[in-house]
């Protein structure tokens, strides 16, 4: 594949953001510097969320797939005679563009019955960068979306990485060129048995996307575009093939395997970014200027 000049620089830019973020240890310990992550799970219900499952009406949540158990998000299929491809995602209710998403999990269990092959055993992922969830067709199989793809292994000695990444009906550029597969494995360790993981994502609008597993980078693109395969029955007019997509929402995905969230946190990076105002901070790396809030009498930088 060619490679895109134009788009290799957006990307550069957003690693010298990358680096602004998480360099300065100094702005942990002030208060415009005090990071306020968001609960996107509370533990005790799916308040905020709405699933979406292939075959069924937004907003069916399907033999009770997408549960609250012990504190727990859980992902079941005991009540599925078969799972008949029936792909679920359940989506938060805002979308986002600049954050920090950090989901812990782990697999457990055995695979619903009549899945859809071996490839979903210990197969589960976030969803990001989605049209709003209402644009889904009734039977459209993915989200279009940038797909973090949790993998579990398979308990037989061979390597089997997570926090892939698969592009339902997306692309990305990959080490300079528009990256030509559905899926791209990360550099992580394989994770058997029922351990917990803790995933973490950073997201740069329509730059540049690093995976983390357990604190260590694992993989890394950019420039997220409409394009590409790997969905179907979905409306066209939701996939503008070529252009940046900049934000979305979030869902989190049932694929036949059943598997447990006891955290999903967000820390959103889009915020003011002007220092007089009185919620300003300083790991903000998008300005929303209509966002700040100024006491009486403050007036905006200049």
């Amino acid at each position: 594949m060619n490679s895109h000049p134009r788009l290799i620089a957006r990307s550069r830019r957003c690693f010298l953001l990358f680096a602004a973020l998480f360099g300065g240890a100094a702005v942990a310990g002030t208060p415009a510097g005090k990071e306020e992550w968001i609960a996107l799970f509370n533990g005790r219900d799916l308040d905020g969320w709405t699933p979406k499952i292939t075959g069924h009406a937004l907003g069916d949540n399907f033999a009770n797939t997408f549960r609250v158990e012990d504190g727990l998000l859980k992902v079941r299929y005991d009540q599925y005679e078969s799972f008949g491809n029936k792909f679920g995602h359940l989506f938060y209710k805002d979308p986002f563009s600049y954050y920090r998403l950090v989901v812990e999990y782990r697999f457990v269990g055995e695979q619903a019955p009549h899945g859809p092959g071996s490839w979903a055993l210990r197969n589960s992922g976030a969803m990001l960068h989605s049209p709003h969830p209402r644009t889904m067709g009734r039977d459209q199989d993915f989200p279009i979306s940038i797909e973090v793809q949790f993998l579990g292994g398979l308990g037989d000695g061979k390597a089997r990485s997570t926090m892939n990444l698969c592009t339902p009906g997306t692309e990305v550029v990959y080490q300079g060129s528009i990256y030509p597969e559905h899926c791209l494995n990360s550099a992580s360790k394989t994770f058997d048995g029922d351990q917990w993981v803790r995933a973490e994502v950073l997201v740069l609008g329509s730059g540049q996307i690093t995976h983390f597993v357990n604190g260590e980078e694992v993989l890394e693109y950019a420039l997220p575009q409409f394009g590409g395969g790997g969905v179907s029955d979905f409306d066209p007019a939701a996939k503008p093939d070529g252009q940046l997509i900049e934000g979305g929402y979030i869902s989190l995905q049932s694929e036949s395997h059943p598997i447990d969230i006891r955290k999903v946190e967000l820390l959103n990076l889009a915020g003011c970014m002007d220092r007089s105002a009185g919620n300003y901070k300083r790991y903000y790396v998008k300005s929303v200027p209509e966002s700040c809030v100024y006491a009486k009498g403050a007036k905006p930088e200049k």
